[in-house]
């Protein structure tokens, strides 16, 4: 064990009906990770797509703006009333009804032909996206305690695709169909997901009641962060790195699709393969943290993501640069990530969907204020500007850490 990790408290594995230690076979975990793909996918889409929107919808730069802030609005609400029932009512019913109203509101954003409904169904669309995170407490539920992080790097590995392929796949199909396309497609592809799960996801033995009421469930959720001190570190470890992370990914395609490179939609979202090798690391630091070296995994990361930033400075004369800043920052927020999400599971497997949902809160509030910060930045003061907005995020991550290593 790394002699600086964080001390949780870990129970055992969870059984069947049967008493025996439950084992998650692989296809599901794979499943697990498609599915938190698919679904986290829908919250970045538009980014290539703004200014496309904007324009066939007649809609002004604040209210383009307001199409990422919304849905991460949306997200943000999602994960504070919805994922917490996943501790108190049956997660796979819970999925499969998220996946459902995830649809509709995919199909609201399709059929949208004012900014009005495109604004609702963006902002409905990050509600139910938490979906993802009620699948990411689920298969820590399932797993072992000896390969959980194991178990969830491999879940954030299909967080991670679904984030940075959804650019690449929006883009794509933008330019050969038009953006509403790609909502229509994902609703298909939610609505098949939703008849998979229900048919494939494992039947747990039910639970006993819950003592906790709706109401209750929600106040202990902010309990969580009072009494939990790794709870409250996570989370903010979590706020810093999104929005670095979503400093560059909400602001990126501004540069790409201006002078000198004036990129299409597909060229933009292509660069999302670049930043996929980032999936090796949540995978990698979800073992790491089975070994007990989170604290160092976490050091390293922050370290990597605040001198991502130098070669992102130098976008607009090398697109080379750019690609070296991507690998480096997604690398970097991915084994951030899933270390945060493993250590914060452990605390209190019996509350995970609440304790990985007020996590993820923190994620959310990150993601806005970089992708609302940054795009006020470009606009005011070019792409300097939002590169040290970007750094300053990462560098007050790694001071976090450091204060936190000499207490």
């Amino acid at each position: 064990m790394d002699g600086n990790c964080e001390a949780v408290t870990q129970r055992p594995g969870p059984r069947d009906q049967e008493g025996a230690t439950f084992v998650l076979p692989r296809g599901v975990i794979l499943l697990f990770a498609a599915a938190c793909g698919a679904s986290v996918a829908n919250v970045y889409f538009s980014q290539p797509l703004l200014v496309t929107m904007g324009h066939d919808l007649a809609m002004s730069p604040a209210l383009v703006g307001a199409v990422v802030t919304l849905t991460q609005v949306g997200y943000g609400v999602g994960l504070f009333f919805l994922v917490p029932l996943g501790d108190v009512v049956d997660r796979r019913r819970l999925i499969v009804c998220q996946l459902l109203l995830l649809v509709v509101a995919l199909a609201v954003v399709a059929s949208a032909r004012t900014a009005a409904t495109l604004l609702v169904g963006m902002a409905a669309t990050g509600l139910f996206a938490v979906v993802t995170q009620t699948l990411v407490a689920y298969a820590a539920s399932l797993a072992a305690v000896a390969e959980r992080g194991k178990v969830v790097g491999l879940v954030t590995s299909g967080v991670l695709l679904g984030i940075l392929l959804a650019r690449t796949a929006s883009g794509l199909m933008a330019d050969l169909a038009g953006w509403h396309s790609v909502y229509l497609a994902s609703a298909s592809l939610t609505a098949l997901l939703a008849l998979i799960l229900h048919r494939v996801l494992p039947r747990r033995p039910p639970a006993p009641a819950s003592p906790l009421r709706y109401g209750q469930l929600l106040r202990s959720t902010v309990t969580l962060f009072a009494t939990e001190r790794v709870l409250r570190r996570r989370a903010l470890f979590g706020l810093l790195v999104f929005a670095a992370f979503s400093t560059l990914w909400s602001s990126v395609a501004l540069p790409l699709s201006a002078a000198p490179y004036f990129l299409s939609h597909s060229a933009i979202g292509a660069l999302g393969l670049i930043g996929v090798t980032g999936a090796l690391a949540a995978t990698a630091a979800g073992r790491l943290n089975d070994r007990g070296l989170s604290r160092r995994t976490t050091g390293i990361a922050l370290s990597l993501l605040t001198a991502s930033w130098l070669p992102l400075a130098f976008t607009r004369s090398s697109l080379w640069a750019l690609a070296a800043g991507v690998v480096l920052l997604d690398l970097a927020v991915q084994a951030v990530h899933v270390t945060n999400q493993t250590l914060i599971y452990a605390l209190r497997p019996d509350a995970g969907s609440r304790l990985i949902g007020g996590y993820m809160i923190f994620y959310s509030l990150g993601s806005a204020t970089g992708a609302l910060s940054a795009s006020t930045l470009y606009a005011a003061s070019g792409w300097g500007a939002v590169c040290a907005l970007g750094a300053a995020f990462s560098c007050l991550g790694l001071v976090v850490w450091a204060f936190e290593r000499r207490q």
